[in-house]
This record gives structure tokens, sequence and C-alpha cells, in this order.
């Protein structure tokens, strides 16, 4: 297949080199957006009559074609062709002859590969925004199931104060959120039009840039032509922003992982998300849920790859800036995936309701709420601090719990205990307490799953 550039070389290219050089096995996928992006670059090539209507109506029946042709696998995509835009080009051509060579004026690839990368990420961020949406909403379903289940909260990952089960899987409501508000953000910046920039100078015809943006669905144009074409900060912002949000699904996991293993048993993954051993046959291994925490590395990888590829470049286009599909391609794909599998995982596990329960009952979570008890009757914080741990350590030693203390041991430390200490470490009690803004209580609780609710809706 000629090479678009073809005229300047009087050799071929080496079949090594050739290869070496080709991206269509990574930027195939943009077909769509290229065709879409031709037809437009048509459109307005003859509004400002720089072409004739015939010619751009040829052009833009002849892509039509050739995209209904690729999507229903009447067309398949030469691996031969140097990218997606060769082939495009080289296939209208053929089709309409002379007509379809007129296509690339007044645009270089440069701006070309730069409009499709955007039209397409844009397509998959939102994508990735909806599949967030779904996750979200298999938290909140799982938040209402056991709305009051009681679990202890971990600190260091020791068992620090009773919280609400609901409470806890809601602060990855809030995380979601935020990445979600993240994306949105992100598509303002995407929403530039780099088409008409050219190779690096803008060009010589009479265009209309904003014409052919807004057909494309985009808010603005590329101002400087060397930025529009020679930078892929839009890449690294997504890329930084599914950065984040794997690493909130991996801690996520983390806690899935060790919620489902014997030690807790907080949770039962269900079978459709968990495989067995191959030579230990009682084993239950929560894999979806590793390979999302282990996945969260390969999303982290190909942002610093990017990052690198890009911090020594001078403008404009320098042909290192072809590596930047591969990298954003696979953050995008790896993390589509594992919305993919996390949403149901959530929504089919089981929460073990007595475990979280007796767990919180054996680790004295309860001892802030028995400081505050004396505090509230006039002793200064610092000597009822004091105080408790010399109550928890006499518990520790005897096999008590505070709950389970005979009054009798609480008055030789303190005259100020009395009987209704009892209702006042009370698990329960101790999460109802916690009413502030943002706390574990069932009031606190429900406002907040009204508020992901409202705040989702808006999305």
């Amino acid at each position: 297949m000629e090479k678009l550039w073809a005229g300047r070389q009087s050799a071929a290219l080496d079949g090594v080199a050739d290869e070496f050089n080709s991206s269509i096995s990574v930027d195939s996928r943009m077909f769509r957006q290229d065709i879409k992006g031709s037809m437009a670059h048509a459109a307005m090539l003859a509004k400002q009559k720089i072409i004739s209507n015939a010619d751009a109506d040829a052009m833009i029946d002849a892509l039509g074609d050739i995209l209904d042709d690729i999507e229903s696998g009447a067309l398949a995509i030469d691996a031969r062709a140097e990218d997606i835009h060769t082939f495009v080009e080289t296939e209208l051509t053929r089709r309409i002859g002379d007509a379809g060579k007129r296509l690339h004026t007044a645009r270089s690839r440069n701006d070309q590969v730069a409009l499709d990368t955007r039209l397409y990420l844009k397509s998959e961020a939102a994508e990735i925004s909806a599949l967030s949406k779904e996750l979200i909403r298999a938290i909140l379903g799982k938040a209402e199931e056991y709305k009051t289940a009681i679990m202890p909260g971990y600190t260091h990952l020791q068992r620090a104060q009773p919280i609400l089960f609901s409470h806890h899987i809601l602060a990855y409501a809030a995380m979601l959120l935020r990445d979600l508000d993240r994306l949105a953000d992100w598509q303002k910046r995407c929403d530039v039009s780099p088409i008409g920039c050219c190779a690096l100078a803008g060009t010589t015809y009479d265009t209309d840039r904003r014409f052919e943006a807004a057909v494309l669905g985009f808010g603005d144009i590329a101002l400087n032509s060397i930025d529009g074409v020679s930078d892929r900060d839009f890449c690294v912002e997504l890329m930084s922003c599914l950065a984040i949000m794997m690493m909130h699904l991996s801690r996520f996991s983390e806690e899935l992982i060790l919620w489902s293993s014997w030690e807790f048993k907080f949770i039962e993954l269900s079978d459709e998300y968990t495989t067995g051993s191959s030579i230990m046959p009682q084993k239950k291994n929560p894999d979806m849920a590793e390979l999302v925490r282990g996945k969260t590395g390969r999303v982290y990888g190909d942002l610093v790859s990017l990052l690198t590829t890009l911090k020594g470049l001078p403008l404009a286009y320098n042909k290192d800036m072809q590596e930047d599909k591969e990298c954003v391609f696979d953050a995008v794909d790896t993390v589509k995936m594992c919305l993919r599998v996390f949403a149901p995982m959530i929504a089919s596990a089981t929460v073990l309701e007595d475990n979280m329960k007796k767990a919180a009952s054996a680790g004295f979570i309860n001892a802030t709420d028995l400081a505050d008890y004396l505090t509230k009757k006039g002793m200064p914080f610092r000597t009822a601090y004091k105080l408790t741990g010399q109550l928890v350590a006499r518990c520790a030693e005897r096999g008590f719990t505070l709950e389970s203390l005979p009054i009798e041991e609480y008055k030789s430390l303190s005259s100020l205990f009395e009987d209704d200490i009892y209702g006042e470490i009370d698990l329960a009690a101790c999460v109802k307490k916690r009413a502030s803004e943002g706390g574990t209580s069932p009031e606190s609780v429900e406002a907040q799953i009204a508020y992901v609710r409202e705040t989702l809706s808006k999305k």
C-alpha cells in the first residue's frame, strides 16, 4: 500500500522499519472517529468553496459506506496500512477516484490524529462515567440492604470504633463521585478541536475551523496551532483521573479480599466472582478483586510511561507521540474491564452481619465512649482516657469485655460510674450517638444515602 508521504524517498521503507513505524494495530479502533472527522472536514471544505459540492458529497457518501462496511464486517481493515488514516483515505480514493485525493486538503495527519484521539477519548470517558455510576448504584443497594449492620471500624488495621457497614462502603461512593467530577472536569479541556492546526503552523486555505469543530460536537478550538498538534496533556490528564479511580477500586478490593478471608469472614463473594484452587479443594479465592488490585499498577504504569515519553519532546509533533495511544487505550480498557466486573461483584456479595457484630464486640472498640461517659460527668478527658486504658487492661487480663465487666470493678476506679454505663457502651448506642453530620449514626447514614442518590441523579 502506497504511503501518504510517498514522493520524497527514492527507496521503499525497509520491511522491519515499516512494521516498526506502523500504528494501525493500535489506532485502527479509531476508525469511526477518523471517518466522522473526515466527513466533517469534507463538509467544511465545500462550505468554504475549497472543493466542489459534488466532490464533498461523493466523499461523504463514500465515507459513510466505508463506515457501514467496516462495522458490518464487509470491509476488513488492512493491517498493511501504516495507520487508520492511511487506510481510510486509500479506500476512499479506491472507491471514488481523484475526488478522494482532495480530502486531505488543509489538514495534516498531525491534527487529524489529535482530533481522532480527542473524539475517541471523549466517548470512552463517557462510558467509564456510566460504568462508575453503576458501581455507585451497587454500593447504594448494598448500603440499603445492610443499613443497620454493625462492624468494627479500623485505623492502622486495628479495631478502633463501632460503625455501620453501610457507612463504611458509602465512603467508596463518595470517592467515586469525586472520580466522576474529575472526569467531567477533564471533558472541558478535551472538548477542544485541533483540526485545522495542520502540521503545526495552520494553513493557507480560508478554512472555518469553528464550523468543523461544531459539526463534531466540540465546544471550542485550539487557539495555538502548535499546541493543538504537539501536546497530549489531555491524555495524561485522563490517565491521571483513571489512576486515582483505580487507586479507589484497589483499596476497595483490598478490603473485600480481607473481609472474605476466614480470619475476617465479614462477607462472602458470589461464586460467580471467585475461583477455586487447582490443588486445594476447600479454597474460594477472590481473584476478581485481586486482579483489580493488580491492574491498578498497570494503569499507573501507563500514566508514567506517557509522562516519560512527553517530558523531553521539543515542539511541535514528533513521532514519539505515536506512543500515546497504546498507553491511554490500555488504561481506558483496563478501567472499563475492572468497573464491569466490580459492580456485579458488589451487588451479589453477602454480608455476614453476625460475624461483623461479633468482631465489633471483641476489640474494646467502645472504649472511647466509656471515656466520653466520664468526661460528660466532669472528669477531664485526659484523666478519663487514662482510667479507661486501665479498665481495658483489666478486662484483657481477666477475660472480660467492657460490657461484661462487673459494676464493682468500674466503681473501684471511679465513683462517677453508675449502672447506666452499660447502656452508654452498648455497640448500637455507640453507633447511634455518633450523629454528627457525616458520622456513622443511622440518621446520618440515611442522609448520606439520600445525598449520593440525589447527586448521582444529576450527573
